[in-house]
């Protein structure tokens, strides 16, 4: 089974040689603002996973990071979240494997031998998690007395 981990406490990891920001510019695709949640919603996942104090390596898999990314979303956004992360050109939960294989590709991230794109594949729909169902109703009055009070 694929699994996804956050480095914690393990031996000599030699640092990035590109930036975030390199990164971000050479795939060219999603804002840097995409990684960063990516990020940090590893990082809840993980905590959600495997508790408080993660063990030297906390493994997830790509289903368990695209289901804590969902979560994380809609905590962070509640309803918004869908367009959140569509103006971040995160439409699928393949897009969140990409960039988890560029962070990977760059040493922001490892994974294990059987690890592949392939994990995020259709693990939920966009559509159907964030915006099936969701209809903003606006508040409109036309009562003369809340009218004559805005002008």
């Amino acid at each position: 089974m694929p699994i996804w981990y956050i480095p914690t406490a393990m031996p000599a990891i030699p640092e990035p040689e590109k930036s975030i920001e390199e990164v971000v510019r050479e795939v060219g695709r999603y804002p840097i603002e995409a990684y960063n949640f990516v990020q940090r919603g590893l990082g809840f996942t993980v905590q959600k996973t495997h508790g408080e104090k993660p063990k030297d390596q906390s493994h997830i898999t790509g289903r368990q990071l695209s289901e804590g990314l969902r979560e994380f979303a809609q905590a962070l956004w509640g309803h918004m979240a869908g367009s959140v992360l569509t103006r971040w050109n995160l439409n699928c939960t393949e897009d969140f494997g990409r960039i988890v294989f560029a962070m990977v590709d760059n040493g922001f991230m490892q994974k294990t031998d059987d690890d592949t794109i392939d994990d995020f594949r259709e693990v939920f729909d966009f559509r159907d998690t964030f915006f099936h169902g969701y209809r903003i109703e606006p508040r409109l009055s036309c009562d003369s007395a809340d009218a004559r009070a805005a002008t």
